[in-house]
């Protein structure tokens, strides 16, 4: 089925309102920025999670919660967003689920999501973050066949 398109009034709305949360989210004002997504995300018609805006808007909810360590929150966010296009084999979705798995202790789930990305992008995705997630992929996985480097 062919997506329709917001109207013009509605997806001006929620881009402003995703800069603001952004903006927010890069001073590091975290609980303010996910305030700020989740208003633009109520914008959307239902289904929610029929819409494209509804991932990129659910993935900055997940990693602001991320970034201010809000595990669960992030969590949350983050698997509602694979159930909205595009979502499922996205590299940074992959990567920041694996990351909230394995801060709440779950790294079995944790290696699972971290290789997906791992998979996708190879190391430069977690090359802005704690060097202990590439650590952990390299428990999991073997290293590469050609030369038994990473």
């Amino acid at each position: 089925m062919e997506q329709v398109e917001l109207p013009e009034e509605v997806e001006l709305a929620i881009e402003e309102l995703s800069g603001e949360g952004d903006a927010l989210a890069e001073d590091g004002d975290y609980h303010r920025a996910v305030a700020t997504y989740v208003r633009a995300l109520e914008m959307l018609p239902e289904p929610r999670n029929d819409w494209e805006a509804s991932t990129w808007l659910l993935v900055a909810i997940g990693d602001a919660n991320f970034l201010a360590q809000q595990y669960a929150h992030a969590l949350a966010a983050l698997a509602d967003a694979m159930h909205c296009p595009d979502a499922i084999g996205n590299p940074f979705i992959h990567m920041r689920l694996g990351q909230c798995m394995y801060e709440m202790g779950d790294l079995k789930q944790a290696g699972e999501e971290l290789c997906r990305a791992y998979m996708s992008a190879g190391t430069k995705i977690f090359d802005n973050d704690d060097p202990k997630y590439l650590a952990y992929v390299k428990t999991v996985l073997s290293p590469p066949a050609a030369d038994g480097q990473w």
